[in-house]
């Protein structure tokens, strides 16, 4: 069931991402030119020269982002004692650090440095990353495998450090994490990801019977920034579908009962 709905995530993306949509709208026009139906190719044009004037100019995927980032405070003040601290996994490009034979990492590398420091900070907790890959077809090479050569590379103590290695997306992450760590109740622990994944991926833990500490990095908004219009076409779009993947996300999780609440806040909420 696990796997069947992660090909179903995955397929279901490829035609409801912003990117995809836009595309799927020019080539119905396209169609409808070429077969002569010219009202509806006119019309259909139209909304998708609109739609990309919109999103080039206001940016609609971080008031979007916005409610998730804000869920959780930076920052947060954690206990003197912590048991363990969980970076998911999801910056690094297995891909391309295969290729070139070093760590690549793209977006949300925060995830790494913030893990990293907290590691330097709290010596006496565990520090796990947990990653797989998502790709639909290529399961040989794993995130966990970049991870571990970055964490050697930073001269991190591999005596704490736990790898998982075969998780292909955040429920899979909290499921083959606990069973590879076997937590004990009452144990501290702190998550670390994306500050508008945090939402999705504190309700996964939750409802696994984990609890976490939320600690999010890899900002994407602030309030007075919200309000404003300006010409970014790439990036808008890029926030876009950021902020409609993690939306979506949120409302399978909950209505396959993968996650604690549809906006998580904590455990017990």
């Amino acid at each position: 069931m696990d796997s069947l709905f992660f090909w179903l995530s995955k397929l279901t993306w490829l035609v409801i991402a912003p990117d995809s949509l836009l595309l799927l709208l020019g080539l119905f026009s396209w169609v409808m030119w070429r077969c002569g139906v010219l009202r509806v190719a006119k019309a259909s044009l139209n909304l998708l020269l609109i739609t990309l004037l919109l999103v080039a100019l206001f940016p609609a995927g971080e008031w979007l982002l916005y409610p998730l980032e804000n869920r959780f405070p930076a920052n947060p003040k954690l206990p003197q004692k912590i048991d363990g601290i969980i970076i998911l996994g999801g910056p690094e490009s297995i891909t391309r650090s295969a290729v070139w034979n070093q760590v690549e990492l793209g977006d949300g590398a925060e995830r790494f440095l913030a893990g990293m420091a907290l590691a330097k900070q709290h010596p006496e907790a565990k520090l796990v990353f947990t990653s797989g890959s998502g790709s639909l077809f290529y399961q040989l090479r794993k995130g966990a495998d970049v991870g571990k050569k970055l964490f050697a590379e930073q001269g991190m103590d591999f005596s704490r450090i736990v790898l998982e290695r075969n998780s292909r997306n955040t429920y899979e992450n909290a499921l083959f994490s606990k069973a590879q760590i076997k937590p004990v109740p009452g144990e501290v622990w702190v998550l670390v990801t994306t500050a508008s994944h945090m939402p999705r991926s504190i309700g996964i833990f939750c409802q696994a019977g984990w609890p976490m500490i939320p600690y999010p990095v890899d900002h994407h908004t602030w309030r007075g920034n919200l309000l404003r219009v300006d010409y970014g076409l790439a990036g808008h779009l890029n926030d876009l579908g950021l902020a409609v993947n993690e939306w979506v996300g949120l409302v399978a999780y909950k209505a396959t009962g993968k996650t604690t609440a549809l906006l998580p806040l904590a455990c017990n909420s």
